[in-house]
């Protein structure tokens, strides 16, 4: 009767043995959870990294538009290049004709080895891995013979040519695809990273084109050249979407738009910001800014047209419209590179 008691304390010390081990565990499972979750990031964190993902989409926006301006070169390059390869081509076959006639000649005459195969081939390689077989036909026909030859070397070299032009080409499609998935994960980038705030805390973030107006009026005047009538231009260029590579009428990047306002001002300039930046127009301090100069941002990877009163218009990413807006807001401020008159 005695040793109950003592069982049963015993066991309800082993109890609140486990029930305090079980305890202090969670209470150190709950502190490694705890310790171990990510500190949400501040808005300055979050500002530093949009500019950085802004830049980079940037960046990725200007390689592509290059890669497509090379695309473009490649591609008439090419079309160059089969014009002249048909040329050749019938100009192989007409002579391989003319040859073929003075073989039969040869042939009833008894002056020639069989060369039947060589003179029904497409393929200039082969007449050129037996010309001299060739010039067996005829003493008094070699010029001819000889420039059948010659024409079959040419039909050669135009046939590498178009093979390298399509090879090129090739590679530039793979570049521009790779640059446009670039552009892609920056601007998923920028959204999971605004993910991490509050929308109070959002409306604090900046990047290109923030507090940008599309209804602004144009007051600078326009005679139909320079920068008056490139500043005209852009103000008719308002409202309309910002699509990667675009170059107008209806949707623009940056450097397509400046392009164009440009180009109605009669004054052709290159296609991309590292272009247009690099082309040797005169540089122009900011406080001697005038309307039609391009400015320049983020390592001249993006660019805008001044237009007066210490705003630039912009096409400024993926989702947002051309538009009016302050050199002096955030993100422009802070990421001036300079100005260039074209």
């Amino acid at each position: 009767m005695v040793t109950r008691p003592t069982v049963h304390l015993s066991l309800r010390r082993r109890c609140a043995a486990v029930t305090a081990s079980v305890l202090a565990c969670g209470g150190i499972a709950i502190f490694a959870v705890a310790a171990g979750a990510a500190p949400q990031p501040t808005v300055s964190q979050v500002q530093a990294k949009i500019d950085k993902l802004t830049t980079q989409e940037n960046v990725a926006g200007q390689q592509y538009d290059q890669t497509v301006q090379e695309l473009s070169s490649a591609k008439q390059q090419l079309a160059t290049v089969r014009r002249e390869l048909n040329a050749d081509r019938a100009k192989f076959r007409q002579m391989r004709a003319e040859i073929a006639q003075i073989a039969t000649t040869a042939y009833e005459s008894g002056n020639m080895s069989s060369v039947g195969a060589l003179l029904t081939s497409d393929k200039p390689q082969a007449v050129l891995s037996q010309a001299s077989v060739l010039l067996q036909l005829s003493s008094d026909r070699s010029a001819q013979v000889n420039q059948f030859i010659a024409t079959a070397r040419q039909l050669e070299g135009a046939q590498q040519t178009a093979s390298r032009t399509e090879t090129a080409i090739a590679a530039l499609n793979k570049q521009r695809l790779a640059r446009k998935q670039s552009i892609s994960k920056a601007l998923a980038d920028q959204q999971a990273t605004l993910a991490t705030l509050t929308a109070q805390q959002q409306a604090t973030v900046t990047t290109v084109g923030t507090g940008g107006s599309t209804s602004a009026r144009n007051t600078v005047p326009n005679n139909g050249q320079g920068g008056g009538a490139a500043v005209a231009f852009a103000f008719a260029q308002l409202g309309k979407p910002y699509v990667w590579g675009a170059t107008g009428p209806d949707a623009y990047d940056c450097s397509g738009l400046a392009q164009a306002a440009w180009a109605a001002a009669g004054v052709s300039i290159p296609r991309d910001t590292y272009g247009q930046a690099g082309a040797g127009y005169p540089a122009v301090p900011q406080g001697n800014l005038q309307p039609g100069d391009l400015v320049f941002f983020a390592g001249d990877s993006h660019v805008a047209i001044y237009v007066g009163g210490g705003n630039v218009i912009d096409a400024p990413q993926p989702g947002m419209n051309v538009e009016e807006v302050s050199l002096s807001s955030s993100w422009y401020a802070s990421n001036y590179n300079g100005a260039v008159r074209p």
